[in-house]
């Protein structure tokens, strides 16, 4: 028992720290390539393009190890140092990278800038598996970033939006004019036509299994119950006609006892069908009509 309690705990725990490092919720949620004389400054004061990352999920991911680059040839262009504490990105929380083009210029540094055209890769701890990535137009205007973002902040569903937005760094993309779910179905399904085959559907399907279940329960078994208990036309016929001729053959004896005579032959098959309606016997030799035992020796 106790080896058992042991097990359950270190699989809880291996399940825990494998979901404290899904790198795959990760999405790179906006990206700036030309900043303007308003942008952000950076630990040494310039400014320069930047990345921003978004952790989708609600446990605690640690990137350090994974790779940001602007080659798809080049997966491991920039690595992400993995000795940085600060590489544990809480639930629902964002980090900003810096496109400095030096790598050295420390951990949220990347050794590379964005340009127009180009597109930014997130690739994970095996240098292989892109994880998102993010395109900037041919024609973005400087001071503009692209962005992701969440029209469902319940789901969390980020979608590349296409004009040039203000740049919202550290800010968590979705604040803006976000449809309800109502507004989304009114949109996609603006005469209910959807709405009403969906709902009028449910309905028969549930009544179709009420009815399933009944049957299945109640009108089954009775049927069976019924059918086992009940003869049919023509085996009480055969009945009543075995019954008839041995009452008729045994008339000086117990009535009683034709009648389960009358059954017994049946049951034995002594009685059978020749033809519908008619029923035959196969005579036997009994004791029951024997004269010469009903009389007493003279002594």
């Amino acid at each position: 028992m106790r080896k058992l309690l042991t097990t359950v705990v270190l699989v809880l725990l291996s399940a825990l720290v494998l979901r404290a490092q899904n790198v795959s919720d990760l999405i790179i949620s906006e990206a700036l390539a030309q900043p303007d004389s308003t942008g952000i400054l950076d630990d040494y004061g310039r400014r320069c393009g930047w990345v921003e990352l978004y952790n989708t999920s609600t446990g605690t991911v640690n990137f350090g190890g994974c790779f940001l680059t602007d080659d798809r040839g080049n997966l491991r262009k920039s690595l992400i140092p993995k000795s940085d504490l600060r590489t544990k990105l809480g639930p629902r929380q964002v980090v900003l990278f810096h496109l400095s083009g030096n790598g050295a210029d420390g951990t949220f540094y990347a050794g590379f800038t964005l340009r127009p055209g180009s597109t930014v890769y997130l690739v994970s701890n095996d240098g292989r598996t892109v994880i998102d990535s993010l395109a900037i137009p041919q024609v973005q205007p400087v001071g503009k970033s692209v962005i992701k973002l969440a029209y469902d902040l319940r789901q969390r569903e980020f979608e590349p939006v296409a004009e040039a937005a203000v740049p919202s760094p550290g800010i968590i993309n979705g604040h803006g004019d976000t449809a309800t779910k109502a507004e989304v179905m009114q949109e996609r399904d603006p005469h209910g036509w959807i709405l009403t085959v969906v709902s009028v559907s449910v309905v028969f399907s549930a009544l179709a299994l009420l009815w399933f279940l009944f049957w299945l329960l109640f009108d089954r078994p009775a049927k069976r119950k019924k059918k086992s208990v009940i003869l049919s036309a023509s085996e009480e016929s055969a009945v009543a006609v075995a019954i008839a001729l041995a009452l008729d053959m045994e008339q000086d004896g117990d009535t009683y006892a034709a009648i389960a005579t009358a059954v017994h032959l049946y049951l034995t098959e002594a009685i059978h069908d020749v033809e519908p309606g008619i029923v035959t016997i196969r005579r036997r030799e009994s004791a029951w009509n024997n004269k010469a035992l009903s009389l007493r020796k003279n002594l």
